[in-house]
């Protein structure tokens, strides 16, 4: 992190990512030890994280701002973990810390693996309660219905799971993981194979995407989440700092429309912070990129272009409302906006 051993040998060794080590989950009956209970926990993150970037969309869509208070760490790491300098005197006022990896640290002492976001932890003790980035989404969708605003969507409908979980398997192991496959690659082959995959999911998930306004069902669901929080950063990073360029999204007019009408949905774009997400893949990750040097580009005026998408039916929310406004202190800077 930051100019740590584990950025800087970046396509240097084989990537592999690291299973969330912390899994337990915070459910209504509390049969890990960690019931739902408004105020007591507090969600981390990183706008530069597309991990994290999933819990951000569905605490918002969900409308779980007032019960799941919110930490945004520094998109820049250092060698001591994701740091919460964006807070005054550089410690999260909740917590008290100032690196996440102190939270880590009081749950387990020198645990192996490396210190990830999205993480809950639990406000009282300091503890960390989770990491599992794959499951943190799922349970606020299901576990956490007893504090979702009145309007808020079903983003994982019990009739459509099985569908869900089969597009989303495709989409972790191609497009969300494999950006990062591509990217960090140590030799021509295992790039080749890796950005091939990618490219040939996402023309997949284009073909599909021709003639429906979202992935599955009619409505926005958990897989229309963990595609959006990849497609937003395609252009910006995965195309050139991750050597994904055999075309840019922009160039994919159904993806592309996709994505904006994802980005101009309330509770999506307003949680992209693309400053963050350049600054974090192209300052920390030295094993790719030495110089530390943000590209400019690219134009970020066309995310707010109109999409079309609304001619193939469909309701973003379903019998649902849109969430309201974003709460103040939890805007995203002029900066990191189109």
């Amino acid at each position: 992190m930051g100019e740590s051993a584990g950025n800087a040998s970046l396509g240097k060794k084989a990537f592999k990512r690291s299973r969330s080590h912390f899994a337990d989950r915070i459910t209504a009956d509390g049969r890990d030890g960690w019931p739902v209970e408004a105020g007591r926990y507090r969600l981390v993150v990183s706008r530069a994280c597309p991990w994290a970037s999933r819990a951000l969309i569905s605490r918002r869509l969900l409308g779980l701002e007032g019960a799941l208070s919110l930490a945004v760490a520094d998109p820049v790491q250092d060698d001591r973990s994701w740091r919460f300098t964006l807070d005054p005197d550089g410690r999260d006022p909740v917590l008290g810390i100032r690196f996440l990896g102190e939270a880590y640290d009081a749950r387990e002492k020198d645990y192996p693996g490396g210190v990830s976001v999205p993480a809950v932890v639990d406000a009282p003790s300091g503890r960390l309660v989770t990491n599992d980035y794959q499951q943190i989404t799922l349970d606020l969708a299901t576990e956490w219905t007893a504090l979702h605003r009145e309007g808020a969507p079903d983003l994982y409908p019990e009739r459509l799971r099985g569908e869900i979980d089969d597009v989303m398997a495709g989409v972790y192991e191609d497009v969300n993981n494999g950006v990062y496959r591509a990217g960090f690659a140590t030799g021509q082959e295992e790039y080749e194979e890796a950005c091939a995959g990618v490219f040939r999911r996402l023309e997949q998930l284009a073909g599909r995407l021709a003639d429906r306004r979202y992935l599955v069902g009619d409505a926005i669901s958990e897989a229309d989440i963990r595609l959006f929080t990849t497609l937003v950063r395609f252009d910006a990073v995965y195309h050139g700092h991750f050597k994904c360029n055999r075309w840019k999204l922009t160039e994919n007019q159904v993806l592309w429309a996709y994505a904006r009408d994802l980005y101009q949905t309330p509770g999506f774009g307003d949680t992209v912070d693309f400053d963050h997400i350049k600054r974090h893949y192209y300052q920390v990750h030295t094993g790719i990129n030495p110089t530390g040097i943000v590209p400019l580009g690219p134009d970020l005026a066309g995310w707010l272009t109109p999409h079309h998408r609304e001619r193939l039916g469909g309701r973003p929310f379903r019998e649902g409302t849109a969430p309201g406004p974003v709460p103040e202190d939890e805007r995203v800077p002029a900066h990191g906006r189109p």
